[in-house]
């Protein structure tokens, strides 16, 4: 293998940066894990520990991988390569595997799920996903090889957007989705305050039960939460960051993109919390995928406008869902053109063949979500943790210091090695081992 010398694309602009990472941190998590979190948790005293520790993630594992692919100037395999060579170590290199497999096969499986929200949002504008029974429709579409046009609909997408490159291309469409998602999400807050009922879910969502303040599992799921709304795997924002110019601000741009990701969650459950409550469903609420394809499907039935309301719903779920997956996929893309030296058409070509191929044979609703459970258990997290250690430790103190102070300038303050190092890595293995412990 060797690293191309072809000049490496990059973002324009800072906005475009920020709201490409965004877009890659906005996903199905925020849309229906928080909102349930939220309020099984104590409601508005989950936000507190959940609010430290997207401040804590955002200042140290964020702004780390942002950097280190900055730094690097290549994906997590070069990134880990160049990182042991810092250090005189030869052999290694290849645990970048870990983090760049783990985006590519969390691809395959989340790209089967976008298929379905594009079915969901046709069957929106016939009127054939609001009539009949919305357990059967779901089920006639999850089967296996039920949803093939849908899910290369969903691949068309990505991979035609990721042809163009990352300023033409990937950042164009982040520019445009990801303003409209906010946008949908909030004009539907504002219709479900005025649903009859509603007040229930708001009830849920901020009355705060202190009490569990005190217990270890609220501050566990908060922890992990908001761990996943960040989108920390040691791969999508290190590609990410080595598109990023050396004249911005890494700690601006990963605080904004935790800003905007925090409000995303937020939204979201403005959005399905007081739906589910008004029509009497608040024990769907952890029913997991159903809750998007079966639950507010049915509520959309019985809302004034609820045709209208279901073609926005799943339209703005499909920008966050996209822009997820376009990230997924550019790692290994990535990886194609840098060590391989393929042109960028080559390279996206092969990742959806590879992806298509694979694709298929897992359009089973309950092996996809078998198959993004062992992945988000035992390899992202993993990743990240791998990630963490080679740009905290492996490449240095100095270096990581040096790294981020780069356009910034305010001077990081004393806190910068103790939180990266120490506190940040030991709470990516308590993600880690609790999450396995808990499965």
């Amino acid at each position: 293998m060797s690293t191309s010398n072809v000049e490496r694309d990059k973002f324009s602009n800072k906005l475009g940066f920020i709201l490409t990472c965004v877009g890659s941190a906005v996903g199905m998590g925020n849309i229906w894990l928080f909102p349930y979190r939220l309020g099984q948790y104590g409601g508005a005293a989950f936000l507190i520990p959940y609010t430290i520790f997207m401040i804590l993630f955002g200042c140290t594992g964020v702004v780390g991988e942002m950097a280190f692919g900055r730094a690097m100037r290549t994906g997590p395999l070069g990134a880990f390569s160049k990182a042991l060579k810092l250090r005189g170590i030869k052999h290694g290199s290849l645990l970048g595997v870990i983090p760049l497999l783990g985006c590519l096969l969390i691809g395959i499986g989340y790209s089967v799920v976008v298929g379905w929200i594009i079915k969901f949002i046709v069957g929106s504008i016939t009127g054939s996903a609001l009539s009949g029974n919305s357990i059967n429709y779901f089920q006639n579409m999850t089967g296996d090889f039920s949803s093939i046009p849908w899910h290369f609909i969903a691949l068309a997408i990505t991979f035609i957007t990721m042809i163009f490159g990352i300023s033409k291309g990937i950042e164009k469409l982040n520019k445009i989705v990801m303003p409209a998602f906010f946008i949908m999400f909030l004009l539907l807050a504002i219709f479900m305050f005025f649903v009859p009922g509603s007040t229930a879910g708001y009830t849920y969502l901020f009355k705060p039960d202190w009490t569990l303040l005190a217990a270890p599992k609220t501050w566990i799921c908060a922890l992990g939460q908001a761990f996943f709304s960040l989108s920390l795997a040691g791969s999508g924002t290190i590609i990410y960051g080595s598109y990023l110019s050396h004249n911005e601000d890494i700690v601006s741009c990963a605080g904004n993109v935790t800003i905007f990701s925090f409000v995303s969650s937020i939204l979201a459950a403005l959005v399905i919390i007081p739906a589910v409550f008004s029509f009497g469903l608040s024990n769907e609420l952890q029913s997991g995928p159903p809750l998007m394809f079966i639950t507010m499907p049915t509520i959309f039935k019985s809302l004034p406008m609820g045709q209208l309301i279901s073609i926005v719903f799943f339209i703005a779920v499909l920008f966050a869902a996209i822009t997820s997956l376009i990230n997924l996929f550019e790692a290994p893309v990535e990886l194609l053109q840098t060590q391989f030296s393929l042109s960028r058409n080559k390279s996206v070509l092969i990742i959806a063949l590879i992806t298509s191929i694979c694709g298929i044979f897992i359009e089973n609703a309950q092996v996809v979500e078998f198959w993004m459970d062992v992945l988000s258990v035992y390899v992202v997290p993993l990743g990240a943790f791998l990630a963490g250690v080679m740009f905290f430790w492996v490449c240095g103190k100095n270096f990581a210091r040096e790294q981020v102070q780069i356009g910034k300038n305010k001077k990081l303050g004393k806190w910068f090695e103790p939180m990266t190092r120490y506190v940040f890595i030991g709470l990516i293995l308590i993600v880690y081992f609790l999450n396995i412990l808990i499965k």
